[in-house]
């Protein structure tokens, strides 16, 4: 068997070409609509409604810092507006915008070929929900929810 033959690759390489190849074809059609995957991700967060920036963050498991950046370039393109929030002056609100909803349509109304592929067949469903499953499980391992009580550490005497 040949080192190129994807077959005989161990599933972590597989597993890491294969969401690399997808990520590539959805940043080229993201793209073509304005976005930026990490923007495509907020902006389907936002569509619940509009929520504090450290929300968003944790729910796009992002450091807060990161989500400034990216939410700078949505608000810039028009498809989010952040505003002091009335009950609480130091938490910064983010809405979606108009613009931003129809960017967000266009993303997902329309699909590169590659997702159609992994959306075909009869183990289409299987492989999504291992996925999610994966998703769920490596979530809760990562970095707790920042709008979580701390756990207090041991008693000094």
């Amino acid at each position: 068997m040949a080192i190129d033959d994807p077959s005989s690759w161990p599933t972590g390489r597989l597993l890491s070409t294969a969401a690399r190849l997808v990520e590539l074809a959805w940043a080229e059609h993201l793209e073509s609509v304005g976005l930026t995957h990490a923007g495509l991700i907020a902006m389907h967060v936002l569509q619940a409604g509009p929520c504090s920036q450290v929300d968003l963050a944790h729910s796009c498991h992002v450091r807060a810092q990161t989500m400034s950046r990216i939410l700078d370039r949505l608000e810039r393109d028009g498809n989010v507006t952040r505003d002091a929030d009335p009950q609480d002056r130091r938490r910064t609100l983010v809405h979606g915008t108009a613009a931003g909803a129809r960017a967000l349509r266009a993303a997902t109304e329309t699909r590169p070929d590659v997702l159609q592929l992994l959306e075909q067949g009869e183990q289409a469903a299987a492989f999504r929900s291992h996925l999610v499953t994966i998703v769920e499980q490596l979530s809760s391992r990562r970095a707790p929810d920042p709008r979580a009580p701390r756990a207090e550490g041991p008693k000094k005497l």
